[in-house]
């Protein structure tokens, strides 16, 4: 889930000329990420991923994930995640998936319409699907009168910036095999819970019984471009044709893949993780002890959801750009970023206590 309820638009101006805590996608570039793509724009290169920066790219993702990994490099996250549940399930299928998801709730239809697919969702207190809740979903097998469950997706870290744990993916991943489905991981912030979990993308993902990852890194110092991993390499037979008819292939294929060239060298991934990580936490610790505010899940990443007075964080608002996340219930968003500082924590701050 992202920004879900529309500012009021005469505050855009004044949000712009502050840096705030709307979303990691608002920070800027990593130097080493500009720097990448700056060296590969020399010379000439062979177009659609024939080049010999992919060739290195598609390797350096092997060493991530493992030597059965098949990578195929994508322009956005949504791309990644319809091509992703592209390639698992067909149109008179379906996809269990969290109320809370993003490909639920923030891209536009976009899985129902290319795939042709369902998303079965439920709903969670934390933004985690759990085995027992799955298996509400998993019913009607064999009935032409049903969408045929297919795939399961989870979102790594999740929406409410909760984590799920290695034990909780594979418990996912051994369910879905037993009903001869797949696992899908939304990891558009799985540097965020690598670090936070202390672990590798290939712990989390290929020895938990992940089928499918859509890699992300544009949160986290990218540019543009993300990438569909196959963990299952049954699954990416075909996949080059499915992401041509879906619009996702990139010709000046180079310049999306020498980003995580430089996103992987020297844990460039892991230090910009790490960094929005720990600013979150500081944040947290700056505003918990706030009578008039209630942080309303754990901060295990580098998002803090908070409930305050509307009249509080509309103020606010006009100051620094964050989004309202549950306006019924007052709750909104605040997500740090790879070049946030604590300055910006401590102005914010300020800022908070002063209106309350």
């Amino acid at each position: 889930m992202i920004e879900n309820f529309p500012l009021n638009p005469a505050n855009l101006t004044l949000n712009k000329m502050k840096r705030g805590f709307g979303s990691d996608n608002h920070s800027g570039i990593s130097p080493e990420v500009l720097k990448a793509i700056a060296d590969a724009n020399v010379e000439h290169a062979l177009a659609y991923g024939d080049d010999e920066y992919c060739a290195r790219v598609e390797e350096l993702f092997r060493q991530q994930f493992g030597s059965q990994a098949v990578v195929s490099f994508v322009f956005n996250g949504t791309g990644a995640n319809v091509m992703a549940i592209d390639s698992m399930v067909r149109s008179h299928e379906a996809v269990v998936c969290a109320e809370t998801a993003h490909v639920n709730v923030d891209e536009c239809g976009a899985p129902q319409r290319v795939v042709g697919c369902r998303l079965l969702t439920v709903d969670t207190p934390d933004g985690k699907l759990t085995p027992e809740l799955v298996k509400t979903r998993l019913h009607g097998f064999g009935f032409e009168h049903h969408s045929q469950p297919k795939a399961i997706t989870i979102t790594q870290s999740t929406e409410l910036g909760t984590l799920y744990t290695i034990g909780e993916i594979k418990a996912l991943a051994k369910l879905a095999h037993e009903y001869n489905m797949y696992l899908h991981v939304d990891g558009a912030r799985l540097a965020n819970a690598a670090v936070a979990l202390n672990c590798t993308f290939k712990e989390m993902t290929t020895d938990a019984g992940v089928d499918v990852v859509s890699f992300g890194g544009t949160k986290n110092g990218l540019m543009v471009g993300e990438s569909v991993v196959f963990l299952n390499p049954e699954l990416a037979k075909d996949f080059k044709y499915r992401r041509k008819q879906g619009l996702q292939l990139c010709s000046k294929m180079r310049f999306l893949a020498v980003q995580f060239e430089a996103y992987f060298k020297d844990d460039l991934w892991r230090r910009n993780a790490g960094h929005s990580n720990r600013m979150a936490q500081i944040l947290y610790n700056e505003v918990k002890d706030i009578p008039q505010l209630k942080v309303m899940y754990p901060v295990q990443v580098n998002g803090v959801f908070v409930q305050l007075p509307r009249e509080v964080w509309t103020e606010l608002q006009k100051k620094y750009f964050f989004y309202d996340w549950d306006i019924d219930n007052n709750v909104v968003r605040w997500l740090c970023s790879f070049d946030t500082t604590e300055e910006d924590i401590k102005s914010f701050v300020k800022a908070l206590k002063e209106l309350l």
